[in-house]
């Protein structure tokens, strides 16, 4: 999900045809437009693709949903057919993201300890995917703390630059993996899971909640991929 600022004598009619989604689907994700035919100018607007899910988070789970994790489910192992995840001196990020699987990334930077404490608390709840991947990389110990960035641009320059990741295809993806995706304007990132029928599945920050905040969960978007790093260290 991106966002853009809205122009005097924008529509959201005219903005949904130009981002390719849909009037619905951009006031789901702006719960503070309640009139379809009213916006303002200089306001931001959270554009969402046209596969973006508003859902409770279940997309792409295997199993049943589990209580205390907001209805993100709860799984063990990727979704299949991908091989064993990536691993680094601390464990598999892929692990260490599912088992905050259903958490709000706002209160996620919160917890004084693990991914949490590695999260940078001044990022808005909307755009705290970088965050959360960066997080998980260095819990792996993937990364350092110097590599960290809530940009994805930056975060997917600081991989290009590591020696211990490599870019490799999403059909030679591993759980853990990180995926950097291009989203309208802007981008997204998040970490290769494994494979559902035939389709690549992602767990990550994802704009899930009804206020367009994130929420750590699987997803199975269909965006142009601009990178896929697998850590070789």
């Amino acid at each position: 999900m991106s966002s853009y600022r809205i122009q005097s004598g924008d529509t959201l009619s005219a903005l949904a045809q130009r981002y390719g989604t849909s009037v619905d689907s951009l006031m789901k994700a702006n719960p503070q437009i309640t009139n379809k035919d009213l916006i303002y100018a200089g306001k931001t607007l959270n554009i969402p693709g046209s596969r973006d899910s508003f859902e409770s988070g279940t997309q792409g789970v295997r199993g049943g949903g589990a209580s205390g994790n907001s209805g993100a489910g709860d799984v063990s192992a990727p979704p299949g057919g991908a091989g064993p995840a990536t691993r680094g001196p601390g464990g598999s990020p892929f692990d260490i993201a599912v088992s905050h699987l259903g958490k709000n990334a706002g209160s996620l930077k919160l917890e004084g300890s693990g991914v949490g404490a590695d999260m940078e608390d001044w990022v808005p709840n909307n755009v705290n995917c970088a965050n959360f991947v960066s997080a998980c990389l260095e819990q792996a110990g993937q990364i350092k703390d110097s590599q960290h960035s809530a940009s994805v641009m930056t975060l997917q320059a600081n991989l290009d630059r590591d020696p211990n990741f490599q870019r490799v295809s999403l059909k030679d993806a591993k759980p853990g993996d990180v995926v950097s995706m291009k989203v309208g304007s802007g981008q997204h990132v998040v970490m290769f899971a494994g494979w559902k029928d035939g389709k690549p599945q992602f767990i990550g920050s994802n704009n899930i909640n009804s206020d367009g905040s994130q929420r750590i969960s699987y997803t199975s978007m269909n965006y142009p991929i601009m990178s896929v790093h697998q850590y070789r260290g």
